[in-house]
C-alpha cells in the first residue's frame, strides 16, 4: 500500500500544517490502496509563497534553459513511465493496456509537444515602432481531474514551464499518486525550488483556496462544468485569468454514405474506452433513420464483445468506474434512459455477470433516443451510448448543436467535402473527420459550457502568457 502523506513545496517534501490523512480506494477491489493527506488553506499559502518567491528568477530564464529543463524532465519521465502507469491502474481502475499504452505515455507526449512548440515560439514581434511582448503571467494554480490524470497534469505543467511560469498543482484526491510520482520526476530533473509545488486536497478546500488566492495570477482548471463555475466565481474578485476545459456531450454524426460497420463499431468502442470517463467521448451517435436498427445491432455486438474485468488481467478492455459515487450516478442515468422510453439494446443497470465486487458497469447501448432525453442531455461519464435517428444532414447538425456543451464532434462520410461542410457548421472546439486522431500541436478545448481555454502545443503555452505593448521601442525615423 502506498503512503505519501507529504506535499512538495519549495523543492522539498514537507508535512501538512495539520495532519488530515485520506484513504485512496482501488475501484477494482473497493479496498484502500494508499493514503495521502488533504491540505488546508495554510498549506496553500505556503505553496503559493514559494511560487511567488521563485517567479522573477524563473521568468528570467532563456528559451534554451527551459528547453533543456523540459528535455531533462522527458528523460526522467521515460524511465519511470511504467510506475506512473501502475499508479493509474491502481487508483482509477484503468486496464493495464490502457494505462501503459495510452494514459502514462500521454505525459511524454505533452512534454515533447511543449518542447516542439517552445523551439520556435514567438515571444516578441515588432509592429512599426512598437514591440509586442509575450511574458509569463506569474504564479499559476493548476487543478486537475482523475479520469486522464497524468495527461491533465502534464498538459498544464509542461506549457507553464515552457512559458516561464511558477505553479501550484492540486491533483484529484481520488487519483493522486501519479501526480506525486511526477513531482519526484520534476525534482530529479532539476526543476528549481519553488517553480513547481504540489498540495493534495479536495476542491472545496484546497481548490477554492487556490482559485481565490490574491497572489495567484491564473487558474487552469479541468473538470466538471459545475466545479468550473465555482472556480470562476472564486477567481472573479481578483480578476485573475481562468482557463477551463470542462464537460462534453459529443455528437458522432454518421452520414448516409459512410461505411456503417466501420463507423459504428469504432464509435461505440471509443465511447466505451476508459469506461466512458472521457470528456470528449462520442456518447451521442447520430445515424440516418432508416439505418438505426442496423447501427444498433453493430453497437450491440461491439458492446458485448468488450471484455470487462480486473485491470491487471490480460485482455481486459474496460475496467471499473472510478468510485462508488460515480457508479451510482451512472446507474441512475441508465435507469433514466429506461424510464424515459429509450430502447435498451444491451447492457443496463447492475454489475456485469461474474463481477460482484468493484465499481463495474455493463457497456450499455440505447437506441431510438431523442435529444430531449436525460441520457442525451447529461454528461454520463460512463460507458453508455445513445443512438439518435435523423432524417437529413441539416437535422443531424441541428441535433448535434442542441446541447449546452461544445467540446468535440465526430463526422464519418465517404465524401470528404461533405464531411468538411458538416464540420464547419458544428459549434465545437474540435471535430474528428473519419476517425482522425488528435494532433498534439493543435488546440484542445471547447465552446459554450465545455470551457474557454485551449491546451496542447503553442496554444497551450499562450494560455500562460500576458501581452505587453511597448510603444516607441524603435525610434521614429527622421523625416
Amino acid at each position: 500500500m502506498r503512503e505519501m502523506l507529504q506535499f512538495y513545496i519549495d523543492g522539498q517534501w514537507v508535512d501538512p500544517v495539520t495532519a488530515n490523512p485520506f484513504d485512496v480506494i482501488n475501484p477494482a477491489t473497493e479496498e484502500v490502496c494508499g493514503r495521502i493527506s488533504l491540505g488546508s488553506e495554510a498549506d496553500v499559502d505556503k505553496a503559493v509563497a514559494a511560487a511567488v518567491k521563485a517567479t522573477d528568477s524563473y521568468a528570467g530564464t532563456t528559451r534554451e534553459e527551459r528547453m533543456d529543463l523540459l528535455k531533462s524532465i522527458l528523460d526522467v519521465f521515460k524511465k519511470r513511465q511504467d510506475e506512473v502507469a501502475t499508479a493509474i491502474m491502481e487508483e482509477m481502475g484503468a486496464p493495464w493496456g490502457l494505462a501503459k499504452h495510452a494514459q502514462a505515455p500521454s505525459g511524454t507526449q505533452h512534454i515533447a509537444a511543449a518542447l516542439k512548440a517552445l523551439e520556435n515560439f514567438q515571444f516578441e514581434e515588432r509592429h512599426r515602432t512598437t514591440s509586442i511582448v509575450r511574458e509569463p503571467i506569474g504564479p499559476c494554480a493548476l487543478i486537475t481531474p482523475w479520469n486522464w490524470p497524468i495527461n491533465q497534469v502534464v498538459v498544464k505543467v509542461a506549457p507553464a514551464l515552457a512559458a516561464g511560469c511558477t505553479m501550484v498543482l492540486k491533483p484529484s484526491e481520488i487519483a493522486p499518486f501519479n501526480a506525486m510520482i511526477f513531482a519526484e520526476i520534476l525534482d530529479e530533473a532539476g526543476v528549481p525550488a519553488g517553480v513547481f509545488n504540489l498540495v493534495n486536497g479536495d476542491g472545496p478546500t484546497v481548490g477554492a483556496a487556490l482559485s481565490r488566492h490574491p497572489d495567484i495570477a491564473m487558474v487552469s482548471f479541468t473538470g466538471s462544468t459545475r466545479a468550473g463555475i465555482a472556480v470562476a466565481q472564486n477567481a472573479a474578485p481578483s480578476i485573475k485569468r481562468v482557463a477551463q476545459e470542462l464537460g462534453g456531450k459529443s455528437a458522432n454524426i454518421i452520414l448516409d454514405d459512410a461505411d456503417l460497420q466501420k463507423a459504428v463499431s469504432k464509435g461505440a468502442a471509443d465511447c466505451f474506452e476508459n469506461t466512458g470517463q472521457s470528456c470528449d467521448a462520442p456518447s451521442r451517435m447520430l445515424v440516418p433513420r432508416d439505418k438505426i436498427n442496423a447501427a444498433a445491432e453493430i453497437a450491440k455486438a461491439t458492446a458485448e464483445a468488450t471484455v470487462v474485468g480486473d485491470p491487471q488481467a490480460e485482455g481486459t478492455q474496460m475496467g471499473p468506474l472510478v468510485s462508488d459515487q460515480q457508479w451510482h450516478k451512472v446507474q441512475a442515468l441508465i435507469q433514466a434512459g429506461i424510464d424515459e422510453g429509450a430502447t435498451l439494446v444491451t447492457g443496463g443497470t447492475g454489475r456485469p455477470e461474474g463481477l460482484a465486487k468493484g465499481y463495474y458497469v455493463k457497456p450499455t447501448v440505447f437506441s431510438n433516443v431523442n435529444n430531449d432525453m436525460t441520457i442525451a442531455r447529461e454528461e454520463i461519464f460512463g460507458p453508455v451510448l445513445s443512438i439518435i435517428p435523423y432524417d437529413d444532414d441539416d437535422e443531424a447538425i441541428r441535433i448535434a448543436n442542441e446541447t449546452p456543451y461544445g467540446l468535440s464532434a465526430y463526422v464519418s462520410s465517404a465524401n470528404i467535402e461533405r464531411a468538411r461542410m458538416v464540420a464547419s457548421r458544428l459549434r465545437t472546439g474540435m471535430v474528428h473527420i473519419n476517425g482522425a486522431p488528435l494532433d498534439s500541436q493543435a488546440p484542445f478545448g471547447g465552446y459554450k459550457q465545455s470551457g474557454n481555454g485551449r491546451e496542447w502545443g503553442p496554444h497551450g503555452i499562450e494560455e500562460f502568457l500576458e501581452l505587453k505593448s511597448v510603444y516607441g521601442f524603435e525610434p521614429r525615423k527622421a523625416g
